[in-house]
């Protein structure tokens, strides 16, 4: 039992639900509650739950419902949570490298840049690293602004700038203000340092160790020219879609000059796949617009970082395999390079198993309430990808709606992690093979 329990593509599961576990009992402290008694165990289990899995939905109003130390545990649960991601999702992918035969081990330490688990100590300390550097950058850059222009102390200041840098970071999606973000929708000095820490966390730690090492980009990993060349086509697709169809709209970035559209359409190109932050009210968005963000907000970001969905490169790697399939191609080739049946299943997997958590938390949520399926979908792709954007439906959802989101939220956290850690490492070789035979397919 204890063995089990120790394997590293279950501890890390683990080790979540003891951390949720331990900022739901915070949280219901009457010290973390802004008036008098203390928050009800659903909402500190919703909020601890959001945090840690770096999600941002919420129940209750960040800034008015939670004290100053609820707000204090909030932000240090989406550090940890997120430093966790990172450190645990790199160590398991250094695990399944370790656990590959010699051939295969090889190519693989050659193509992702980590050469043996000797690098864990450097895989740790570039997270520290980077970690630190960005949070301390950009709370300097939000503080002197917000001094100069919204916040009257400097204590203020730093107090919200801080917590919105490791947010962004972590990207949790949490906020000090009720309406998010929507008050700086056309001030670059605002929101362009929270894009970069949104970009820089959510891009993966395996991508930023390989650009440490090696600045030509023909030199780059497959993983690292799938994860930066898709991550710019869909910040710039979902910015021109945004545009295309927002421009217009009095609810969202209609009354703003040329400057703020761009700045609010790339904004929400950011934010959708994975952040959780918004400039403009969610719920007045275009049906077209949200249609967009569904996507988006699926995909999300790299591996191993703090963005969720199903991955860049997974996304990626199947529209490869697609491509291949129509040409008539016998191998999928990213790059000049072959890609295994092995990496090329276990994309489909994940894929598909995403796919059939959204749809089942869907179905369960659309049976215990009356919204609409297109917030009701929007709500769950939103907990799966621990995105976090909402059209204000779910502080309305009934508990058991609730304690579904929780579940998906997890899920969405840990589930495409551990089900590809474990997929890797369940890897047979059969010393024979069946006879083939072809199903009609389509």
């Amino acid at each position: 039992m204890r063995r089990t329990i120790q394997h590293p593509a279950r501890l890390v599961p683990l080790a979540f639900l003891v951390t949720i576990a331990v900022g739901t009992l915070l949280l219901a402290l009457p010290l973390s509650h802004a008036g008098d008694g203390r928050a009800p165990l659903l909402t500190a289990l919703f909020t601890s739950t959001s945090a840690v899995c770096v999600t941002g939905l919420i129940v209750v109003d960040t800034p008015t419902y939670w004290s100053v130390f609820g707000q204090t545990v909030i932000m240090a649960l989406f550090q940890v949570g997120g430093f966790g991601i990172m450190t645990g999702a790199s160590l398991l992918g250094l695990l399944v490298t370790r656990r590959l035969r010699l051939r295969n081990r090889l190519v693989a330490q050659a193509e992702t840049r980590t050469l043996s688990l000797g690098d864990i100590t450097r895989v740790l300390k570039m997270t520290l690293l980077v970690t630190v550097s960005v949070e301390l950058a950009v709370t300097a850059a939000l503080t002197l602004r917000m001094h100069a222009a919204y916040e009257a102390t400097w204590p203020g200041a730093l107090w919200h700038g801080g917590f919105h840098a490791v947010s962004a970071f972590n990207n949790a999606g949490f906020s000090t203000y009720s309406d998010n973000l929507t008050g700086f929708v056309a001030d670059p000095a605002i929101i362009v340092p929270i894009m970069v820490a949104i970009v820089i966390g959510g891009i993966g730690i395996p991508v930023l160790y390989d650009l440490s090492r090696e600045r030509r980009p023909s030199r780059w990993s497959i993983h690292t020219k799938l994860t930066v060349g898709g991550t710019v086509i869909l910040l710039l697709g979902g910015m021109a879609a945004f545009l295309v169809f927002e421009s217009a709209n009095p609810g969202t970035v209609g009354p703003l000059d040329v400057n703020g559209k761009v700045l609010a359409s790339l904004f929400h190109s950011v934010t959708s796949r994975t952040a959780g932050f918004n400039s403009v009210d969610v719920a007045e968005l275009r049906q077209e617009t949200l249609g967009v963000t569904y996507v988006l907000m699926f995909i999300g970001g790299g591996s191993a970082g703090t963005a969720g969905g199903i991955k860049v490169a997974t996304f990626l790697l199947l529209a490869y395999v697609i491509w291949a399939e129509i040409r008539g191609e016998p191998d999928t080739i990213v790059f000049r390079r072959r890609i295994t049946l092995d990496a090329q299943r276990q994309a489909l997997s994940v894929a598909l198993l995403g796919v059939a958590a959204v749809a089942l938390a869907t179905l369960v949520v659309l049976s215990a309430t009356d919204f609409a399926l297109s917030d009701v979908l929007f709500e769950c792709v939103s907990a799966f990808a621990t995105v976090g954007l909402s059209t204000g439906l779910t502080p309305d959802l009934p508990a058991p709606a609730q304690v579904v989101l929780i579940i998906v939220m997890y899920v969405g956290r840990v589930g495409t992690i551990t089900v590809a850690t474990a997929l890797a490492l369940r890897t047979r070789h059969r010393l024979y093979r069946l006879p083939e035979e072809r199903p009609i397919v389509g």
